[in-house]
């Protein structure tokens, strides 16, 4: 998702309570804060010796242990002007890719990719996932596209023997 689309849902849903589905039915927990705003340059050189650049915007939530019993969720508009007083500081790249920095006790670091976003009830959430890592050079670099294997069983789907989809 785009920095710009990632605002216009926000100003489209301030009314609403914000969540992070950081893995299927994970969430960040109701004591985070907005911690850092990171407008970061990416200028790489892939294996095949090919330059790469582009930005990106990286948010950092962090669970506050001083709140842990907190049950409220920040509100849209609340973390939208956390990040509008962010652009007035450092402008946004609004074509930037946007990212979500966390962790927990649970889930190590890891900088999200925001996959998706619904609304449940009065609430707000963006669906959060990690993305695998990927050769850019693999025309380059001879390197044949490997299809993970198909696990095949002549179980149904979802058998009492414990196959599932």
């Amino acid at each position: 998702m785009k920095t710009q689309e990632f605002f216009k849902i926000l100003e489209a849903n301030k009314d609403k309570s914000l969540w992070f589905e950081y893995a299927p039915t994970r969430f960040v927990g109701a004591n985070y804060h907005i911690t850092e705003v990171k407008h970061i340059t990416v200028d790489s050189v892939d294996c095949g010796i090919q330059n790469h650049a582009w930005k990106e915007t990286i948010i950092q939530l962090w669970e506050s242990p001083s709140e842990f019993d907190k049950k409220d969720y920040m509100s849209v508009y609340k973390a939208l002007s956390i990040l509008k007083k962010v652009g007035k500081m450092k402008a946004y790249v609004l074509d930037a890719e946007i990212k979500f920095e966390y962790s927990n006790a649970n889930f190590h670091t890891a900088q999200l990719f925001v996959n998706d976003f619904e609304i449940q009830n009065n609430n707000l959430i963006f669906k959060l996932a990690v993305e695998k890592t990927d050769c850019k050079a693999k025309v380059a670099c001879g390197v044949k596209e490997v299809l993970e294997p198909v696990l095949e069983s002549d179980e149904p789907c979802c058998s009492p023997n414990g196959n599932c989809c």
